[in-house]
């Protein structure tokens, strides 16, 4: 399984747990801005059987049957490495681009092979945004699973919108759902906020959330309310954050004693919640399957660019000032069904169709090669810019002085690396809002 990110790799590791009867995991991060943090890796709360941090050119190598080069440096806090033997099934839990670009590189790895993996991927959770652009960036993969009945359905409308095989949707759940069903109230009674990275992007739209959240603290006393971040500063999950909530917090000044920041595992914290209140966070997902009143708040308008627009007909939607009286939305049964969300707690089999798809395509004597739909024949102006990112060329082969090309990274150049992404996480989180606003100015 390659993973570029924190929730990537969560999404991947328990997608692997779900379609494969106890699978053996040897799990890969993709080096970027976004590679998980030991802290963020242990509060996934995942494991894997092998671990190693890698670029693509060094993934595809592997996956092509070479291994990893002699002398890799690994970092400290990842263990194991490939076994040298071609897994089953590939799980690609990474952004579009990513997938593109993987299914181009192993295409032309196994050029005249008889047998090969078959690559799984989708998504992690709400797709309300880009819907044409990311599928069609995932065709070619022998699953792209769909988390709901919903999805399952858009995803067929686009692949077969442009005349692309659309046999490869599959309709499944989110993996990470489960959990324990909300009986009765907490003592005490627990309101928690699940914030998001970049929903929403402004200073101001971020600090009316968190005085709201403050205020509602205030307003009730008798109430925990928490702030739910999933990352610390510094680190960086699928999407960039320019304002961490802590750093806004520090402006407010004193805090009421019942309100607290945490952090970990969503499930666990859900275990403790009695009204969860998000603007679009996949949390609301795991908080309805679990029975838990949610709120997708409207404070800030029903905007696609919030994704709170994919909650229509939920009947979640409402606002703090309606929280703050006390009320608490009562979900709609025929959306939650829709959307994959099982809260009569019938979820056992939502991926059968996934393993029995995966055990067909297995008893094939020869699979059919890797097909994606972008080829340099539909998209030349496109996928050659996708492809390099990665260091590939248009033919999926690794570019002249790709990163593990040649030769696996030194300590040396381990050591430059890490210092690299922490300069561009402070880059991003300290130095580009300053600019940002000096030129508002």
């Amino acid at each position: 399984m390659l993973a570029d990110s924190d929730t990537r790799w969560k999404w991947g590791a328990l997608t692997a747990s779900r379609i494969a009867a106890d699978p053996h995991l040897d799990g890969y991060l993709l080096r970027g801005r976004a590679t998980p943090t030991p802290r963020q890796l242990e509060e996934v709360g995942v494991r894997a059987d092998s671990l190693r941090e890698v670029t693509a050119v060094e993934f595809l190598r592997d996956m092509g049957g070479e291994g990893p080069a002699p002398g890799t440096a690994t970092p400290d806090h990842l263990a194991g490495g490939s076994t040298g033997r071609l897994p089953d099934v590939i799980v690609l839990a990474l952004v579009g681009g990513g997938v593109q670009a993987m299914l181009h590189g192993l295409a032309h790895a196994w050029q005249g092979r008889t047998r090969r993996p078959l690559i799984v991927t989708g998504y992690v959770g709400v797709v309300y945004e880009k819907l044409a652009d990311g599928l069609l960036l995932r065709h070619g993969a022998d699953l792209v699973l769909a988390n709901s009945r919903q999805d399952a359905e858009r995803f067929r409308g686009v692949y077969r919108g442009v005349g692309a095989d659309a046999s490869s949707v599959v309709e499944v759940a989110l993996p990470f759902l489960g959990g324990a069903a909300h009986t009765a109230p907490h003592d005490p009674y627990t309101v928690v906020f699940a914030a998001q990275p970049s929903v929403p992007e402004t200073r101001a739209e971020r600090t009316y959330l968190l005085d709201r959240l403050v205020r509602h603290a205030r307003l009730h006393p008798e109430r925990q309310v928490l702030l739910k971040l999933r990352s610390k500063p510094g680190e960086h999950t699928t999407h960039i954050e320019e304002l961490p909530y802590q750093r806004l917090a520090q402006r407010l000044g004193p805090l009421p004693e019942n309100f607290q920041t945490v952090y970990g595992h969503m499930g666990e914290v859900l275990d403790r919640t009695d009204l969860l209140v998000t603007v679009s966070s996949t949390a609301a997902l795991e908080s309805l399957h679990r029975r838990i009143p949610t709120a997708v708040l409207t404070d800030l308008g029903v905007r696609e660019k919030l994704g709170n627009h994919h909650f229509l007909g939920s009947g979640c939607l409402t606002s703090w000032d309606r929280l703050d009286t006390g009320e608490a939305p009562e979900p709609d049964r025929d959306w939650l069904a829709r959307q994959g969300v099982a809260a009569d707690g019938g979820y056992e089999e939502a991926f059968d169709a996934a393993r029995d798809r995966i055990a067909e395509l297995r008893a094939r004597e020869v699979p059919a090669p890797l097909a994606p739909y972008y080829t340099t024949v539909t998209a030349p102006g496109y996928l050659p810019g996708i492809l390099a990112r990665h260091h590939l060329a248009p033919d999926g082969s690794p570019l002249p002085g790709a990163p593990g090309v040649d030769k696996a990274p030194g300590a040396v150049r381990q050591v430059v690396r890490r210092a690299a992404r922490g300069a561009y996480r402070h880059g991003v989180q300290r130095v580009a809002p300053v600019i940002r606003r000096m030129g508002e100015l």
